[in-house]
């Protein structure tokens, strides 16, 4: 099914139509791709560096808005049942315990991040390094907002918030957003050459 603005999705363009039950296991590879991309990390305190902001970003923009949505419900609802899906999982904690902590905010910021960039994706944004770019910045930014607000409120506004939860990140969000923004026109070159 082609997206509401008449553009594919990357996963439309390799799939063509699919089923249900097609969609389900896209839905549930996909989150096994952020448990993965949870445990490739730098350790920081009390944040740590993952390549799950890329992962989120580039799974809503290959799969829609819908099936990333989806796709990050589903990896959120695996945590939140136990299982060690979150970076620093099980050391640190699993389930609901976890997810109220430090990191809480960003993993909620996840699932806006993941809609928009789908959002956008099905709109073209995927198409050029520069719409691209400006997409995974908007999602990056949508994950920031209630990532840094919940660590606020968790940590305290006394402590160094932006410190923790921001600037050390800010590099390798950038290089994420770089990687974001020659790999999907790339693939979509790619697909055009293949056609």
């Amino acid at each position: 099914m082609a997206s509401q603005a008449g553009i594919s999705t990357l996963l439309q363009r390799f799939a063509g139509e699919t089923s249900l039950l097609q969609k389900a296991a896209v839905v549930f590879a996909g989150s096994l791709l952020l448990w993965a991309s949870a445990k490739v990390q730098l350790p920081f305190y009390p944040v740590p560096l993952t390549m799950q902001t890329f992962a989120v970003l580039a799974i809503g923009a290959a799969l829609g808005w819908r099936l990333g949505l989806a796709t990050v419900l589903l990896y959120l609802a695996e945590g939140a049942a136990g299982l060690p899906v979150f970076a620093g999982t099980p050391e640190k904690g699993i389930g609901l315990a976890y997810m109220m902590g430090p990191t809480g905010g960003y993993l909620l910021g996840y699932l806006p991040a993941a809609a928009l960039c789908g959002w956008l994706a099905e709109r073209g944004w995927d198409r050029s390094v520069a719409l691209t770019a400006l997409a995974m910045l908007a999602g990056t930014v949508t994950i920031y907002l209630p990532g840094l607000l919940w660590l606020g409120a968790v940590v305290g506004w006394d402590k160094p918030v932006l410190a923790w939860g921001l600037t050390p990140f800010l590099l390798g969000d950038l290089l994420k957003l770089s990687l974001a923004s020659a790999a999907l026109p790339l693939v979509w070159r790619l697909v055009g050459r293949n056609s």
